[in-house]
């Protein structure tokens, strides 16, 4: 049998990048519209304490199956640590025991975001330029910079919940080079292209009449029951995709549209089919597109896989 690998937080840190992340998800992404695929329901948990929270989610495809643990302890803010972290763990196929551990706090913002990206590249206008966030925590920063990537982002209106968090959040804008301004809500809605939430909102953060045509929306902050950043009535109006079908109706955003969707009043896509040419995307500069990402446990099972090859690379092997 062969060595259990074993990337620290420390060292999955240090080699991810938003490339190795958007070719790793986008590839996930594809697999799970395939034949050789299969994504397992979420398992939604909590500590001793019930507003710790814990996510299991499991997957498996052509080569690889493992298991992606998320926690989110709130009280860590007031003790200096992150609120989020990640465990994968990637079985070893032939014998059934766990083959890799890869420690991916860091990596998992990076894979989150990476997935958003890639819907936008795909679904947004190609000369989307303006960018408007809501949330200023540890995943919104990363949002940005991703989108960043795949669109010419000029402008990144940010939606905040205090002035302190907002200046914070510019600050650290400036550093990674993007522009950002802090602005209400309805204008920050009405002046974007691109629009993400990057909260834990359990009701909506806008209206959706302040929603142009030609926009695009990912998000990514509802993945469990009962949370919702988006209005249902811009989910009736959107032409709608997700990562998953199945699980988006179930604790994505998706879930408080899921009976219109069940019943086919409004129809859903995998962004792998869009990414495939199976399903069409963007049809117009006129639509207003949502993609909902509540995030799949193969995104983390190939950017781990990715990461295990780059650590190899790096160590001068060929594992």
């Amino acid at each position: 049998m062969t060595t259990v690998q074993f990337l620290p937080e420390e060292r999955s840190a240090a080699l991810i990048t938003e490339e190795l992340a958007f070719t790793a998800v986008r590839d996930a992404l594809i697999a799970a519209v395939g034949s050789q695929a299969e994504v397992f329901p979420a398992v939604l948990g909590h500590g001793s304490q019930d507003e710790n929270r814990f996510t299991v989610k499991s997957g498996a495809s052509a080569g690889l199956a493992g298991v992606k643990i998320g926690s989110y302890w709130p009280g860590n803010a007031d003790k200096g640590i992150p609120r989020h972290n990640s465990l994968v763990l990637l079985f070893d196929q032939e014998h059934g025991r766990i083959g890799a551990v890869v420690e991916a706090g860091v990596v998992n913002a990076y894979r989150t975001a990476a997935a958003d990206a890639v819907a936008a590249s795909v679904l947004a206008r190609a000369d989307a330029t303006t960018l408007t966030i809501f949330g200023t925590g540890h995943q919104a920063l990363y949002e940005c910079a991703a989108v960043s990537r795949v669109r010419p982002i000029t402008t990144v209106h940010v939606v905040a919940r205090t002035p302190e968090r907002g200046e914070h959040f510019l600050t650290q804008l400036a550093e990674r080079g993007l522009a950002g301004r802090l602005t209400p809500a309805e204008q920050a809605c009405r002046a974007a292209d691109i629009i993400v939430t990057a909260t834990t909102a359990r009701a909506p953060l806008f209206d959706a009449a302040w929603v142009c045509p030609g926009t695009h929306i990912a998000g990514m902050g509802s993945d469990a029951h009962g949370k919702q950043e988006l209005p249902p009535q811009l989910l009736k109006e959107a032409r709608l995709f997700c990562d998953l079908p199945s699980q988006a109706v179930r604790i994505g955003e998706l879930q408080h549209v899921a009976h219109l969707i069940d019943d086919g009043t409004l129809a859903l896509t995998a962004v792998g089919d869009v990414l495939t040419g199976q399903a069409e995307g963007r049809r117009s500069e006129q639509d207003i597109t949502v993609f909902d990402s509540s995030g799949i446990a193969l995104q983390d099972l190939f950017v781990a896989e990715a990461l295990l090859h780059a650590a190899a690379l790096t160590s001068g092997t060929t594992e």
